[in-house]
C-alpha cells in the first residue's frame, strides 16, 4: 500500500461511498474479500461497507476455505491475485472442486489482458483493477448479483437445443451427454447463442454477455472483439474435442455469430 494511500485513509482519491449510500438494511451484500494487505483490505472494506456490503476479510484462502467448511454464508467474493501460500488464481479452482460456485471478482493490480484473460477462463465473472475507485468497483458487485438474481425461475431448468443441453442453475453445459466443461463466461455466451438459434448474435452482445452490458476493454474502439474470438475459438475446441465434426458456430465476418443455420 502506498504512503499517499495510508495518510488519506481511503483506498482510492475522490471516493466519497458514505455520501452516496442509498441501501436499506434488508438489501445489504454478503462479501468475502481475500486479500493479503491489512491495511488495504481494511480500508476497502470499510468503503465497500458504506456502500451496502457486510464485508468479511481473509489474509489468506486456506482461512477462506476454512469458512466455508464452518458454514460461512456469502453472496459474492473479491479475491486478490497475489496471495500467500495459494494464489487467487489457483485458489478460484479450489474452491469451485469444494461445491463453491459463487460468483467471484477479481480485484488486483495485475491489469495485463493476459491476466483478465486467465482469470475469465478459470470462471471469474469479473476482473476489476485496483485503480478504478470502490464506488466502480461497488457498482460492478452489485451488477454481477442484480443479474443472478433477475434469473427467470423456469431458466434454471435444462435447456435443449438439438444435442445441446444447458443447465443454467450450474452452469454446465453437454454434448450428446457429455460435459463440456465450460467456464462460467464460456456457458454464457453458448446460452446466449443457443437461444438465439438460427439468428447471428453480435460482437458486441456476446461481450457483453461475458462481463455485463457498456463493460469497456481492450485496445482501440473495437478492441474487444479480439477477446470474443478468442473465446469463441476455445469454446470450439472444447466442442470439437467431444466431436471433431462440431459446426454449430457459425460467423459473420465483423458482426457477430449464430448457432445452427438460419
Amino acid at each position: 500500500m502506498s504512503t499517499a494511500m495510508k495518510e488519506s485513509g481511503s483506498a482510492w482519491p475522490n471516493s466519497n461511498p458514505a455520501s452516496e449510500m442509498r441501501d436499506s438494511p434488508e438489501a445489504r451484500i454478503r462479501l468475502a474479500f481475500v486479500e493479503d494487505d491489512d491495511d488495504y483490505r481494511e480500508v476497502v472494506g470499510n468503503e465497500l461497507t458504506d456502500h451496502g456490503f457486510d464485508v468479511e476479510g481473509f489474509g489468506d484462502g486456506e482461512s477462506l476455505l476454512a469458512a466455508f467448511e464452518d458454514g460461512a454464508s456469502v453472496d459474492i467474493i473479491l479475491l486478490d491475485w497475489n496471495l500467500p501460500s495459494v494464489s487467487g488464481i489457483d485458489l478460484l479452482p479450489r474452491l469451485r472442486r469444494n461445491g463453491i460456485n459463487l460468483p467471484v471478482v477479481f480485484l488486483t493490480g495485475r491489469s495485463q489482458p493476459v491476466y483478465e484473460k486467465l482469470a475469465l477462463d478459470r470462471g471469474a465473472v469479473d476482473f476489476v483493477d485496483k485503480g478504478r475507485g470502490v464506488p466502480i468497483l461497488a457498482h460492478r458487485l452489485k451488477l454481477i448479483l442484480s443479474a443472478k438474481s433477475n434469473i427467470n425461475p423456469s431458466d434454471a431448468e435444462s435447456f435443449h437445443c438439438g444435442r445441446l443441453m444447458l443447465k443454467p442453475g450450474t452452469s454446465r453445459a453437454f454434448w450428446d451427454n457429455v460435459d463440456l466443461n465450460l467456464t462460467t463466461t464460456e456457458f454464457k455466451i453458448v446460452h446466449l447463442l443457443a437461444a438465439n438459434v438460427g439468428r447471428f448474435v453480435t460482437y458486441r452482445s456476446v461481450y457483453d454477455c461475458m462481463h455485463y452490458v457498456g463493460f469497456i476493454a481492450g485496445s482501440g474502439e473495437n478492441g474487444y472483439r479480439t477477446n470474443v474470438r478468442s473465446c469463441i475459438k476455445r469454446i470450439r475446441n472444447k466442442f470439437r474435442a467431444v466431436d471433431p465434426e462440431f459446426a454449430e458456430i457459425d460467423n459473420y465476418q465483423a458482426f457477430g455469430y449464430r448457432w445452427g443455420k438460419a
